[in-house]
């Protein structure tokens, strides 16, 4: 059964670069070490009606906008090995806090195991 680490956050609008060259080492890394897909999407319509929008839950700023991100395994133990190389693999490392172009503090995460598979 397939599992999902899943996250969404705030991101400065000058930050969309930097991001996305962060973003494309960090999914190649991943994929590397055995994730199945790594996602990545920003914001296009946050013009939620009578819902919570996704600004109001990362507390986006009025120059920011959102990112949607999600990460697929074979399993939650699946997830779990490849989140273990993930985090030992020495380039992951090279991206210290200095250089992540967002406030990771609102950056919101879970992991997800599958409910409907339509």
């Amino acid at each position: 059964m397939a599992y999902v680490d899943g996250y969404v956050l705030p991101v400065p609008v000058k930050n969309i670069a930097p991001y996305r060259r962060m973003a494309k080492k960090a999914g190649a890394i991943w994929r590397e070490h055995g994730a199945l897909e790594y996602k990545e999407w920003v914001a296009d319509d946050l013009n939620a009606q009578e819902l919570v929008p996704f600004t109001q839950g990362v507390q986006a700023k009025t120059d920011e906008t959102v990112i949607f991100a999600y990460i697929v395994f074979k399993s939650r133990a699946h997830r779990d090995r490849v989140n273990a190389k993930v985090m030992k693999d020495p380039r992951l490392a090279e991206m210290g806090p200095k250089d992540v172009p967002f406030d990771v503090k609102r950056m919101i995460y879970g992991g997800f195991k599958l409910l409907v598979d339509a």
